[in-house]
């Protein structure tokens, strides 16, 4: 672990003896964010993976970056400039074209920002920004700004394995509600993300393996 890890696991083991066990148990927090993609193409395969299985989203997006030859990964005014029949063949919904196209023309007019400027911005300013888009929620950005900024302190409590973690690691009786984990992880503050990751791996352990963004 860098030295943040091993800040953030020694701060949460002081103010919670029951993530002190999960850490033990779990190991090193080993998160390691994306940072080379832009927004616009985590919120793109973010769009793909809706509602979809992951071999099926990734089939779709392969052949979705296949109608821009030459390159990694289409740029914005690249996806306006194709037509909706020759994206609707590569697999997308009807919808999810329209949230497509909605998503390359925000990112054009500054909506959704580029890595530069999304590093000059709050997680709630982040937030705010990107649910404007049509088809992308509060939790969708939460997963960009854990897996692709690496924001330390993100809890997704509307998230079902945060919630079935935490209902594992405290023994609860039910699954809390989004309320009751936010109100408990007020103390896990600045490392809310660390504590999400434990959550992740702790709900892991019983049913294979966590999907991540």
């Amino acid at each position: 672990m860098d030295h943040l890890d091993s800040e953030s696991t020694d701060c949460l083991s002081k103010v919670d003896p029951v993530m002190r066990r999960l850490i033990r148990d779990i190991g090193p927090f080993t998160l390691k964010p994306r940072i080379r993609r832009s927004p616009f193409e985590s919120l793109t395969r973010a769009i793909a993976y809706q509602q979809l299985h992951d071999k099926a989203a990734e089939s779709i997006l392969k052949r979705f970056i296949a109608l821009f030859p030459g390159r990694r990964f289409p740029r914005p005014d690249d996806l306006l400039a194709v037509n909706m029949r020759t994206v609707r063949k590569a697999g997308f919904s009807r919808p999810k074209i329209v949230a497509l196209r909605d998503l390359a023309a925000k990112t054009l007019d500054g909506t959704v920002p580029t890595n530069r400027m999304i590093g000059q911005l709050t997680d709630e300013e982040i937030i705010e920004r990107l649910i404007e888009v049509r088809g992308i929620g509060r939790w969708t950005v939460e997963m960009l700004l854990i897996f692709q900024l690496g924001r330390p302190d993100v809890l997704p409590v509307d998230d079902f394995g945060v919630r079935n973690g935490f209902r594992i690691a405290y023994g609860s009786g039910s699954m809390p509600t989004p309320k009751q984990v936010l109100r408990y992880g007020e103390r896990w503050k600045p490392y809310r993300t660390t504590a999400s990751w434990y959550l992740w791996r702790a709900a892991d352990r019983r049913k294979g393996t966590m999907e991540v963004f």
